[in-house]
């Protein structure tokens, strides 16, 4: 079995849900676990892990979800584990912790949390931006030319960019970032392939980066 993480947007109303179950498992995919992202204009935005026998293509998987009316599918994408929304907790008591590797915990846990490829974790500096701790599968290219940074908010940032490395482009890499306790430290965070940063995920993220500096700052 092969797991993936689809993220499907379909109307916000009972028994839908339980429609697109029932068309995904038509083709062999088994729901291992699902997650609310956004509820807004009668619609909903879920993100669901579903196995799927080897052998079968992905696609198979957007013909039976979208054969439910009014569903879309945004993206699917390879993905390992399921969906685990208590993380964030467990994640800021290990950082408070170990507040001395705080960092690095940090840019390795928070991918799990919102679904990420990779973190990172940046520095504005003259002349050069410079990198503070990064996750197991970040970029290892140095990353000094952010004129995003300083970052007053958290925000969607644009993937095609002249700073954008050509091999984040060709991947259709989604890319979002938040200030980490001040303007001139942030948290980057990508998804290779999409989905995109939806506007729930990014004040999640704010929300988070924001404890984390507050454990840190302690």
């Amino acid at each position: 079995m092969v797991s993936f993480l689809i993220r499907v947007q379909l109307p916000d109303s009972p028994g839908t849900l339980g429609a697109v179950a029932t068309a995904l498992g038509t083709v062999g995919a088994d729901i291992l676990s699902v997650d609310v992202v956004e509820r807004t204009g009668g619609l909903a935005i879920d993100d669901l892990v579903v196995e799927l026998p080897s052998g079968r293509l992905p696609d198979a998987l957007i013909t039976a979800a979208e054969s439910v009316e009014g569903v879309e599918v945004d993206a699917v994408r390879p993905y390992a584990g399921i969906l685990d929304t208590h993380r964030e907790l467990e994640l800021v008591e290990e950082i408070a912790a170990q507040p001395k590797t705080g960092l690095e915990l940090l840019a390795e846990g928070l991918p799990k949390i919102i679904r990420a490829g990779w973190a990172v974790i940046v520095e504005h500096g003259e002349p050069e931006s410079r990198r503070l701790a990064s996750s197991s599968a970040a970029p290892e290219s140095p990353f000094t030319d952010l004129p995003w940074l300083p970052l007053e908010r958290a925000t969607v940032l644009d993937g095609e960019e002249s700073w954008v490395p050509d091999t984040w482009k060709e991947l259709g890499t989604e890319l979002a970032a938040t200030p980490l306790g001040k303007p001139g430290k942030a948290l980057l965070v990508a998804r290779p392939g999409g989905p995109n940063f939806r506007a729930a995920e990014v004040a999640r993220l704010a929300h988070f980066a924001g404890i984390v500096a507050v454990v840190l700052d302690g």
